[in-house]
């Protein structure tokens, strides 16, 4: 379900089996189709110019890296629930609400994980990113301050931290 500091990937059951079989896809029939891709566009004749070998080469490179991110990501997986915060503190796997400093009305909610997890019922931030990596381990009521891009310090003040329920 989420990343801890110590790289492991907390997963549901139900994200590993779909991470699982895109992964065994993409090692067995996509490999299979997009070697077919080349050999045919390497028959066309001059590779220098031949933009659907081109092609099918850089489909390939992305679909090897997707490979290796998701066998990296698959063994450091934990299946299950990740811990629950014990000292109240923000935490991966948590859903977290924010307020941003100068307006207590502007709040927004989002669930502190890795990007496989990402959820269309709550915007999911990576505990890497600036505003994941600025509020881990501040509790309710505390602030936290987080780089924006632009170099400057934006500070938000934690509302509720509560585990993922799914």
């Amino acid at each position: 379900m989420t990343q801890t500091s110590e790289n492991v990937t907390w997963l549901t059951q139900e994200a590993y089996n779909q991470l699982k079989a895109e992964l065994e896809y993409l090692s067995g029939p996509a490999r299979t189709d997009i070697a077919a891709k080349i050999a045919a566009a390497r028959e066309e004749g001059d590779l220098r110019e031949n933009g659907g070998y081109h092609a099918a080469k850089e489909e390939q490179g992305k679909q090897e890296l997707r490979v290796r991110q998701l066998t990296q990501l698959l063994d450091n997986a934990k299946v299950g629930e990740a811990p629950a915060s014990t000292d109240g503190a923000v935490a991966p796997g948590m859903v977290v609400t924010i307020a941003f400093d100068g307006d207590e009305d502007d709040t927004m909610t989002f669930l502190l994980a890795s990007r496989e997890y990402a959820s269309a019922d709550v915007e999911t931030y990576s505990p890497q990113s600036p505003l994941g990596s600025g509020v881990i381990g501040h509790k309710v009521g505390e602030n936290a301050q987080y780089e924006l891009p632009n170099g400057k310090k934006a500070s938000v003040t934690i509302l509720k931290a509560e585990p993922y329920s799914g």
